[in-house]
């Protein structure tokens, strides 16, 4: 029978052999990623030669590495930026909508946005109209199934799963099961080869206009990066995970402010809010600090 005394001596002697080597072994190898994000990195900093990737190769590169760390609810469009039907929407008034949204899908929700029954396709809108044939007295046969996923979802995860089942466009939900935003393909497609602009987008409009040499007019969509960058570094300093102007203005009021309310920032910056929804501050007025208006009075 072994000695109980010696076994655990033998077991003591190898735990701390294996910490003495574990100590002074060398540093584990870098990872793939690691290698290819400093070989990436090296390059940026050398003239590249005429057959080297470019900088949009590069660059690609780089948003691959990155690909898996995002998640569903870091892109995409958002709640409040959503265009949808409701179900008892006409045929006709369908037409319109496609005509005046300029894109191929449209979710369709049944009582509010928080209850989204499917999306209808352009192209069978089309089809019937290029045929000639009649129209449907509701839309609902015209109701496709779009995927549900949560926001907390990897983006390289959906793509997967959109390529598997053909589908192209996604409702975001929180954690409450609510409507947190949508996800398309193209989305997808952007995170890896940049924004691709087709022939409906427009021209990117400006989310915060200078009124003045203090006053700002600006969008409740501007991100607080840009308003610390733009106008007052203090603006963006706030304990709340919020990343937008009218996120602010909404976690400074306890909810979501109404036109006419002015909020101040602790570092003495008043938001006055010029447009607002029950659900997000669209549009506000940013009056400096009192002390610097004077001293720009002077």
């Amino acid at each position: 029978m072994p000695d109980d005394s010696s076994s655990s001596a033998a077991d003591g002697g190898g735990r701390w052999w294996r910490g003495l080597r574990a100590l002074f072994a060398p540093e584990q190898e870098p990872s793939l990623r690691d290698q290819i994000e400093e070989a990436i990195e090296e390059h940026d900093a050398e003239a590249g030669e005429e057959d080297d990737l470019s900088t949009a190769e590069r660059e690609m590169l780089r948003n691959i590495l990155h690909f898996g760390e995002r998640n569903v609810g870091d892109i995409g469009v958002p709640r409040g930026d959503i265009i949808a039907v409701p179900e008892t929407i006409g045929f006709d008034d369908l037409v319109a909508r496609f005509a005046e949204a300029e894109h191929s899908r449209l979710p369709v929700y049944g009582e509010d946005l928080d209850h989204v029954v499917g999306m209808v396709h352009v192209k069978d809108v089309f089809r019937i109209i290029a045929t000639g044939a009649p129209k449907p007295d509701t839309i609902t046969p015209l109701i496709r199934q779009p995927r549900y996923v949560p926001s907390s979802m990897r983006i390289i995860d959906l793509l997967a799963e959109m390529r598997e089942t053909r589908t192209h466009l996604a409702i975001v939900l929180n954690e409450y099961s609510g409507t947190d935003g949508l996800v398309t393909i193209e989305d997808l497609v952007e995170e890896i080869v940049g924004d691709i602009e087709d022939e409906h987008d427009e021209e990117e409009e400006d989310l915060l206009i200078p009124l003045g040499d203090t006053i700002w007019s600006a969008d409740g969509r501007a991100e607080l990066e840009d308003v610390a960058r733009l106008i007052d570094p203090r603006l963006a300093d706030i304990d709340d995970d919020v990343e937008t102007l009218g996120g602010l203005a909404s976690s400074l009021a306890g909810h979501v402010p109404q036109p006419g309310q002015i909020l101040e920032h602790p570092c003495g910056w008043r938001l006055e809010i010029v447009d607002a929804d029950e659900r997000r501050v669209k549009k506000l007025l940013l009056h400096p600090p009192v002390a610097a208006e004077v001293d720009t009075e002077e």
